[in-house]
């Protein structure tokens, strides 16, 4: 599988961006409309210069009087065109903000949709960059980039067309001019695209280095990997810097190049109109119109330049959000658990391997049946979370399967996968959002009944004594502990009430006490429910219907307490061992 999520190509990026302006077609013609109308008012002030300056000239009738009213109507029109301005620019930033709003909740609606197994894998400074990054960046683009463009481009055809109307010659002199500008854009977009995916394709290596090198410090710590992790951190900084610099060199001849084709319509309407007028082919009012409708250009034009270097960052990260949607659903066609099979877990000779190399499980049978309270115990490196992982559906076996219904459960897309499986670990999140909004999360129709009573359920009791009960902000009016954020994370699961529960040391945040109160009260709510524990208090194995032991990746016994105590062999050794140490609840 690759590293990375792929990137969207060029035309899905367009038909993305099509669909985005139909999507709100009223405030994209409110904008080319009122666009419009300032880019027409804006060309009657150059227009009624030139008539001032032809009325000067001239020096016949009351000239001041006419100058006077000419001046006044030029005055009226530039006020029109800058409230006409500010109007296009607030309709279209408005429009931003609902486009923005869109491709976020789009972007977000995908990432959910990931297969769970997939979504492991990746590196997670990947997503964060294209859900926090890119999608940022396109949002910005897309509030501000999209109205501005807009009013440019319209702005530049108005006076385009009005030079060619005023005087062909001087038209057709000035845009053969503006073909120097055509060659810096196409020489920059050619070479954009390509640099600035690198640009963003490094920022979310770093991104990941840098925050699996945080989340694992202790481990770094403890094998001494200092040095190694600094090493990749500075390739990772290395490779970020020179994609960075690649781009740089991109504006930097860009720029230049722009700046000068830009002055030379000015400069050569001047000097051919100059000649013109000195033979008397053309009045000096046309030549200044000419010359202040081309150094007009020079504003939207300058609106363009810079937004094409933007974009190109902006396109690429486009991409990238967008390519989240080539991510497969699933790896074949797939079809829900059969009826008949219900929902039972059965494991087949399932061989699993992290690397490739070397198996970490090694042909593991077992049938879990429905409302079974299944243990796993064993000691650590057994290989019990990846068999949770593999029951989740997280990861599936390169030999064997493991179904549940009949379908391999790695295949389910990820809305049925949640009604039939969910994996609870001691990694939890709690978001900067009331109590209540957190919990909704697992049932967004749930009543303020249903939601106490899932904390209650869970012993989380600590609700009741929150400044503002369930509409208590996490994080601004309390912050939780890892054992309450650990309940809250529980209480979810009471709401989300899966077919199958999987534990993986869910309550090891917890005192000893509070976990078996905690996982006898789960227990209670989820009678009639699979639960499947991965143990690490023999005393939850004891309570559970069975028993499977892992040992060096292997399943190597599986019954119920009294059974593998009397066999007497690894799980009575734990047991005994266990057994004979001070509870740690009585300690």
């Amino acid at each position: 599988m690759s590293t990375q999520l792929p990137v969207a190509g060029p035309a899905e990026v367009r038909a993305a961006a099509i669909r985005d302006l139909k999507a709100d077609p009223r405030a994209v013609a409110g904008i080319v409309l009122v666009s419009g109308l300032a880019a027409a008012a804006g060309l009657i002030g150059p227009w009624l210069l030139g008539r001032i300056i032809d009325t000067i000239q001239a020096g016949s009738g009351n000239v001041l009087s006419t100058v006077d009213r000419l001046a006044f109507g030029a005055l009226i029109f530039t006020v029109v065109q800058t409230v006409l301005g500010w109007w296009a620019l607030k309709i279209g930033f408005r429009f931003g903000e609902r486009t923005a709003a869109r491709v976020r909740e789009r972007f977000l609606r995908r990432t959910l949709a990931l297969p769970p197994r997939v979504a492991d894998h990746l590196p997670a400074g990947d997503l964060i960059a294209r859900g926090s990054t890119d999608a940022s960046l396109v949002a910005l683009t897309l509030r501000s980039a999209v109205p501005e463009i807009l009013v440019a481009v319209v702005h530049a055809l108005f006076l385009i067309v009005a030079v060619l109307v005023l005087d062909l010659r001087l038209g057709l002199c000035g845009l053969v001019c503006l073909l120097g500008v055509g060659a810096a854009v196409r020489w920059y977009v050619r070479r954009a695209r390509t640099v600035y995916l690198a640009v963003a394709a490094s920022g979310a290596d770093l991104a990941d280095v840098v925050a699996s090198t945080a989340k694992g410090a202790r481990t770094v710590e403890l094998l001494a990997l200092e040095h190694r992790r600094s090493q990749i951190t500075d390739s990772a900084i290395t490779r970020a810097r020179f994609a960075r610099l690649r781009a740089l060199w991109l504006r930097t001849v860009l720029f230049p190049w722009s700046e000068v084709a830009l002055a030379l319509p000015v400069v050569a309407v001047l000097l051919v109109g100059g000649a013109l007028y000195a033979n008397d082919l053309v009045s000096l009012g046309v030549v200044v119109t000419a010359t202040v409708y081309l150094r007009q250009l020079v504003g939207p034009l300058d609106t363009l330049m810079l937004w094409i270097e933007l974009l190109q960052g902006a396109g690429a990260s486009y991409a990238r959000v967008e390519g989240v949607a080539d991510i497969p659903k699933t790896e074949a066609g797939l079809t829900p658990p059969a009826k008949e099979g219900g929902d039972r877990i059965r494991v087949d000779n399932a061989h699993f391997s992290y690397t490739g190399a070397k198996d970490v499980l090694h042909g593991i049978d077992l049938v879990v049946q429905p409302g079974e309270r299944l243990a796993v115990v064993g000691t650590s490196g057994a290989g019990k979370s990846t068999l949770a992982r593999l029951l989740a559906g997280l990861d599936r076996p390169h030999i064997g399967s493991v179904t549940i219904g009949g379908t391999p459960v790695a295949e389910l897309p990820p809305d049925q996968l949640r009604e039939h499986v969910v994996l609870i670990t001691q990694d939890h999140h709690v978001f900067h959002d009331t109590v209540r909004d957190n919990l909704l999360i697992a049932k967004p129709d749930a009543t303020d009944d249903e939601l106490t009573a899932a904390l209650d359920a869970v012993g989380a009791g600590w609700w009741a004594d929150l400044p503002h009960g369930l509409d208590t902000e996490i994080g601004n009016e309390t912050k939780l502990d890892d054992a309450s954020a650990q309940q809250l994370s529980l209480a979810r699961v009471v709401l989300a009430d899966p077919h199958t529960l999987i534990l993986d040391e869910a309550t090891a945040l917890l005192d000893p006490k509070t976990a078996r109160q905690t996982e006898q009260s789960l227990a209670a709510v989820l009678r009639g429910r699979t639960v499947i524990a991965i143990a690490h208090r023999l005393q939850t194995a004891h309570d559970a219907d069975r028993i499977a032991v892992m040992e060096a990746g292997e399943l190597v016994e599986l019954g119920t307490h009294d059974e593998l105590v009397s066999a007497g062999h690894v799980y009575g050794r734990l047991w005994r061992t266990w057994h004979a140490e001070p509870e740690d609840d009585e300690r």
